[in-house]
């Protein structure tokens, strides 16, 4: 397989080295792309003098992490590669990893998404998102198999084939950052694509250190309930239920509780959600009549 690396970053300094380092020790060769969104550090200075192999690509603007990606992948399809890994700037993999995530998709077709197990970023634990996703909580239980299905992984670190997302489509661009890789997601279930994880290889996500705050609580909910709006395998009735009324309830749960700062937020949440509903049912057709011109910046 011809394989494109795609790396959205901002602010990539910290973990350049790791993360580039990585795939250039690839025991599989890939070639690599950096999408750069207007980094304010040194990133492309770096990016251009210690890593010329690399492709990079400077964005004039923040583009958040789907537009970005979708930007790569687009070249990917043009310039004829078979499949994309998408990697988060704050991960990075073992050197067999990506090996075995090629022979894992060519052995299983079925899987439109694979990753290897995400470490933290000192790798002596399950990192703590893949555990709750996975239910992989201790590196000494981990299952057996060659792949193992869940319903989600989160995007730090995915093997795609490209003609997969020629039938799924690319991320949508109603989302930002975050949710949606759970959109995406979502819509490997609509075309009958499973998810799934190596359990015997390791990628690395640098992220157990940051501090959780309640505006990144409120955030997550925000992006969890647009992506239940999104959702494809659900009816348009059901999908405004799960994403608009599911947040009034929590409203009015909140509001009953005494607690009326997440009752202002739920409220401000579901009338945000509520005045987008067009643009939800123009995403939601996007995803179900894929067309790749759709994702084009």
């Amino acid at each position: 397989m011809k394989i494109l690396t795609i790396i959205v970053s901002y602010n990539f300094v910290p973990w350049i080295d790791k993360c580039l380092g990585s795939m250039i020790r690839s025991e599989y060769p890939t070639d690599i792309m950096v999408l750069d969104n207007d980094s304010q550090d040194e990133t492309v200075k770096i990016v251009r003098e210690r890593y010329p192999q690399v492709k990079l690509i400077e964005n004039r603007a923040n583009l958040g992490f789907g537009k970005a990606n979708n930007i790569g992948i687009q070249y990917a399809i043009k310039e004829g590669y078979d499949a994309v890994l998408l990697l988060n700037e704050d991960a990075w993999l073992d050197p067999n990893s990506l090996e075995y995530m090629v022979r894992a998709s060519e052995n299983h077709p079925e899987y439109g998404i694979i990753s290897p197990i995400h470490l933290t970023g000192k790798g002596d634990k399950i990192e703590k998102g893949f555990a709750t996703y996975t239910d992989v909580t201790d590196l000494g239980n981990r299952p057996d198999g060659n792949i193992v299905e869940v319903s989600f992984i989160d995007a730090a670190i995915w093997f795609i084939p490209l003609s997969v997302l020629k039938k799924t489509g690319l991320f949508a661009p109603i989302f930002y950052h975050y949710g949606e890789d759970k959109d995406l997601c979502n819509r490997m279930s609509y075309y009958q694509y499973k998810i799934g994880y190596i359990p015997s290889v390791f990628g690395y996500h640098d992220r157990e250190d940051r501090e959780t705050t309640h505006v990144r609580f409120l955030r997550s909910e925000y992006v969890y309930h647009l992506s239940e709006y999104t959702n494809v395998n659900y009816s348009f009735g059901k999908a405004f239920g799960m994403g608009v009324l599911a947040v009034v309830k929590k409203f009015i749960m909140s509001f009953f509780h005494g607690n009326g700062r997440d009752a202002l937020s739920f409220a401000s949440m579901a009338w945000k959600l509520l005045l987008i509903t067009r643009k939800v049912i123009k995403a939601r057709e996007i995803s179900k009549h894929v067309n790749l011109k759709h994702y084009e910046s």
